[in-house]
């Protein structure tokens, strides 16, 4: 079954955008969990950051972390955010393609599940 964040990528599914290079897409998630809820997801397909064994997805992991940065600037998120990831089924991941959820706007407790 193809997956649905490669599909976001390639423009196949709508999502709302509100970064897109050539290594990164990023866009709201369609569940917010916070006032700001964006994923952050390498082009490339990787499962998580188990899926980090070489310099080329790890270089993917750094560029999501890099529009992260950018994309909290831009927003002026300067009360701070967070960046979560989950890997597995047991931590909560339920799309099986790296992604980061960027959250900010409110107070985020801890901990956080």
């Amino acid at each position: 079954m193809p997956c649905l964040f490669c599909k976001i990528v390639a423009r196949e599914l709508p999502a709302e955008i509100v970064y897109q290079d050539e290594h990164v897409t990023a866009f709201k998630d369609l569940h917010p969990r916070a006032p700001t809820h964006i994923l952050i997801i390498p082009n490339a397909h990787l499962v998580s950051v188990d899926d980090l064994a070489d310099e080329v997805a790890v270089n993917a992991a750094a560029q999501c972390l890099r529009v992260a940065r950018e994309i909290a600037r831009a927003r002026g998120l300067t009360n701070g955010y967070r960046l979560v990831t989950n890997i597995g089924a047991d931590a909560g991941q339920s799309v099986f393609h790296l992604h980061f959820h960027l959250l900010a706007g409110r107070r985020l407790s801890w901990p956080p599940g």
